[in-house]
């Protein structure tokens, strides 16, 4: 129940609330940059936009940012054969998908195989098949093991060491990442803490609809359903 919760208020406040809803404090800005522009300061938030990749899902096709567009992202980093925590950060991750199942175009997840020579394509399907993860918006990932390492260090900062995506090169972490809809990093969550993977649900919401500025009111709406327009 504490799960959807969050998705409830999103429906709730998408169709009868605010334009504009403020987005955490906590949400994890890369830098602040100081604007003067005629005797005035302003400061600009920027968060860490992500770069594109290609990868291949668990259903063996080919995808890339570009078949995301529109949705908020929720990255992780797992392998199939992992006995510790990837059994409960799937766990977890699938009460989120739950929470979003009849809403599934505003949430797209993305587990990425830290072993993707063993993580066959196969693999990845019969995974998702015992886990229960709709293909719909969770895809499961696999593909050039050096092109994911990089990925996972200097796109998503989920490791702090260093390595060259070798055979001896392994990255194991908990966290979840937050991508926002124009593929900004926006917050990281311990997966496999319940209280924060409920933050983290609601945070999904929040962010589509702090980007949704251009919405109508509830008023708004009702004047222009009745008027025809």
């Amino acid at each position: 129940m504490a799960i959807l919760v969050p998705l409830a208020g999103y429906l709730i406040v998408d169709y009868y609330g605010k334009n504009v809803v403020p987005v955490p404090a906590y949400f994890i800005p890369e830098r602040v940059d100081t604007i003067t522009k005629n005797g005035q300061v302003t400061y600009d938030t920027v968060f860490h936009q992500i770069k594109d990749f290609e990868m291949t899902n668990q259903l063996g096709q080919k995808v890339s940012l570009k078949d995301m567009e529109g949705k908020v992202l929720l990255v992780d980093f797992f392998f199939t054969s992992c006995p510790s925590i990837c059994p409960t950060l799937t766990k977890n991750l699938r009460k989120i998908q739950s929470a979003y199942v009849k809403n599934d175009s505003l949430l797209q997840i993305l587990s990425f195989s830290v072993d993707p020579v063993r993580d066959s394509v196969d693999k990845l399907r019969k995974y998702a098949y015992d886990y229960q993860i709709n293909p719909d918006n969770w895809w499961l990932l696999t593909g050039d093991k050096k092109e994911i390492y990089d990925l996972a260090r200097h796109e998503f900062f989920v490791s702090v060491t260093e390595g060259d995506g070798g055979p001896d090169d392994f990255v194991h972490t908990e966290k979840l990442v937050l991508i926002d809809k124009n593929k900004n990093i926006r917050g990281y969550y311990d997966g496999l803490d319940s209280n924060a993977v409920v933050r983290c649900a609601r945070d999904i919401a929040t962010l589509h609809l702090a980007k949704d500025r251009h919405r109508p009111g509830f008023v708004q709406f009702l004047k222009k359903l009745f008027s025809g327009n």
